[in-house]
Order: structure tokens, then sequence, then C-alpha cells
């Protein structure tokens, strides 16, 4: 199956603006921007046949074929990442049995994520579209929870039925415990990982399909797929020892940097 992994990027983020050219620091003290190293990501992707950034700003386009990467330019009015997927993917010509969006937030996001999700997908025929979601220990989970207290948005969980298909995703922790974790507990909760691998007819539907009221009030576009009735697989995946976190905030930004310094990532 032919894959293509595209990485949407946009400017004028409502929580972050300018997010994409954002410097991150590694274990050397070299600056990337977010774009930059989401790309380092993206190509380190074992059975992928292209990696593109899809974007609608200048200043990303540049900085990202600075680096080498190939641009597509999407419209400004796509609503979110999978919207503008699927617009970059007609642009390129359609014909690839699989598309995966790899949200430019998301730089430690480790390849075997992605390779994994890529497996599930191609293994389960029902699924239209796969993401993969991460267990959960005390610090992650205590993270969260320190976040919503602050009022921060920070990571997604999701819930999922025996299947594997997903029920929800939601940027509240769920499902609710009342336990305490110490950090290297293992708990109930499962971390969203923000990528996403599509069936190409899935994928050209969504931006035909309304905004439903779940998506609006989570902000989440994943829930479009559920409130459609189409079948969202979670792939788990293992952690193998990385730290694994996106760029939401501004307060994110010392916190990945310290997570890519005791990974000794440059």
């Amino acid at each position: 199956m032919s894959v293509a992994l595209i990485i949407p990027a946009r400017y004028a983020s409502t929580r972050y603006p300018g997010k994409p050219l954002v410097a991150l620091r590694g274990c050397t003290g070299e600056a990337r921007t977010l774009i930059r190293r989401s790309w380092d990501a993206a190509v380190s992707v074992a059975g992928v046949d292209r990696v593109v950034v899809a974007t609608d700003d200048d200043r990303i386009a540049d900085a990202a074929r600075a680096f080498g990467a190939e641009v597509v330019m999407t419209s400004p009015d796509c609503q979110n990442g999978t919207e503008r997927c699927a617009e970059a993917h007609q642009l390129l010509g359609g014909g690839h049995d699989i598309v995966v969006n790899l949200q430019g937030d998301a730089p430690l996001t480790p390849h075997w994520f992605v390779e994994d999700l890529i497996a599930g997908l191609r293994a389960d025929a029902g699924a239209e579209v796969a993401t993969p979601v991460l267990r959960t220990e005390g610090r992650a989970l205590n993270g969260f929870l320190d976040d919503r207290r602050a009022g921060r948005v920070g990571g997604t969980t999701a819930v999922f039925g025996a299947a594997r298909q997903a029920l929800y995703f939601s940027k509240e922790v769920i499902p609710y415990t009342g336990k305490t974790y110490a950090d290297g507990d293992e708990t109930p909760v499962f971390h969203h990982v923000g990528v996403y691998a599509y069936r190409p007819e899935a994928l050209a539907a969504y931006p035909r399909w309304p905004v439903g009221p779940l998506e609006a009030l989570e902000g989440l576009e994943q829930l479009r797929f559920l409130e459609q009735g189409r079948r969202i697989l979670c792939v788990e995946v293992e952690a193998r020892g990385r730290e694994f976190w996106e760029l939401n905030n501004p307060a994110d930004v010392p916190r990945l940097e310290a997570m890519m310094a005791q990974m000794g990532m440059a």
C-alpha cells in the first residue's frame, strides 16, 4: 500500500499563534523550529512513500522549504488538520492507499508509533481511520490533572471498546478515576497521540460533513468521524522508555526541551 505522510501546519492558531515557527532547543543547545522537528520525526518513519508539509502561510512554507521539505499550499479556510490533509492529498493527485496526518505540534512522536498505526489500519479492513493511544503512567496523568486545575488545555484522552473502536475523545481526563497514582504507576487513562491514518475515501468525505456539536464543544477534529458513525481504530502503542508530549501552550516549551535533553535529542 502506498502511504503519504502529511504535516498540516498553520500560523494563526487560536491558543498559540505562530506555533510551527517556535524554536525548541535540544540537548546540544541547537534551536530548531517546531515544524523542522516535526519533519525530522516524519522522515524517520519507515514505509512512507512521500512526506509533505501542508500550510496556508508563506512564513511556514519558506521555513519548510529552507530545510528541504516538500510543501503544498492549501486554503486558509481549512478548519483543522484533517481538512488540510484532505485538500493536500487532492492537490497531490491522490493515489495513495493510506494518508497519515502527523500534526505539527508533536515533535516527540516516535517513529514506531506511526509505523504501528499504519500496520493497524492495514490489518483492520473495517476501520476507516486509525489513531494511536498510549497508556499513561502516573506522572503523565498527574500532568494532565495539573493542567486542568490551572485552566490549561493539556493532552487529549481516549476511551475505546473491546474491539479497540473509539468511543470518545476528550480534553478532559477520561475515564474518571478517584485514585492517586505515583509517577511510575500504570493508570487506566489513555493519552491520545495526535496522529491519524485515513483511508482516502473517508478523508475525502470528511470536509463535506458538518461540524457536529461534540466537535464544536471539544475542539477535537476526530469527533466528526464519530458523530458521522464512522469507525476509528485505537492502536495501543508502547513508549519504550520515551516520553511523549505535544506543544499545546507556551508553558509546554520548557517541558519539551527538558524531555529532549533527557532523551539526548539534538
